[in-house]
């Protein structure tokens, strides 16, 4: 028993040596924060319609711009009047000028304090284009005085799904 507890007394209690790990965090902290990608977070607020969205008379009067995206074509109408203009979608994008183009021209133009529109889209729409015609929608490109800027086109967007097409096949004129 005497033996066992001269034994505990001359045993020294470990220490724990750190200093390497507080090396490997002082050289790694800073390396971590320089090569760390800030990216810049925009975000778009949307309006989605209601279970029960009740509607007056002074509604349905009033115009309703809705934008249909399909796997062909992008058309342009009033909720109550229907198509107003159908363009066809390209790859290189020359349908978006054409649609920034006709929304500057005519509908913003007969409707200048309009500022909501209705996006509607298929299930297989790409993101890429549901971004695209979000900032179609939203604002246009134009040049004043030589000098680049941007007016406010229709930033008030509201997204559904587009209604299933019923006799005409790839979005084809009646």
């Amino acid at each position: 028993m005497i033996a066992r507890s001269r034994r505990r007394r001359h045993e020294a209690v470990a220490e724990l040596n750190i200093t390497a790990f507080l090396n490997l965090m002082v050289i790694l902290v800073p390396f971590l924060l320089i090569t760390a990608v800030f990216s810049r977070v925009a975000v778009l607020e949307l309006n989605l319609p209601g279970p029960s969205s009740q509607t007056t008379e002074a509604q349905e009067q009033q115009f309703n711009l809705e934008v249909t995206v399909r796997e062909a074509v992008i058309d342009v109408g009033d909720r109550h009047t229907g198509l107003l203009k159908r363009f066809e979608r390209a790859a290189d994008g020359s349908d978006y000028r054409a649609l920034s183009e006709y929304l500057v021209a005519r509908v913003k133009k007969e409707n200048p304090d309009k500022t909501d529109a209705t996006l509607l889209l298929e299930p297989d729409i790409e993101y890429d284009v549901i971004v695209q015609m979000m900032d179609t929608l939203r604002v246009v490109n134009t040049f004043e005085d030589g000098i680049a800027a941007q007016a406010e086109l229709f930033p008030d967007i509201t997204i559904g799904d587009a209604p299933p097409q019923t006799g005409f096949a790839n979005g084809g004129a009646p």
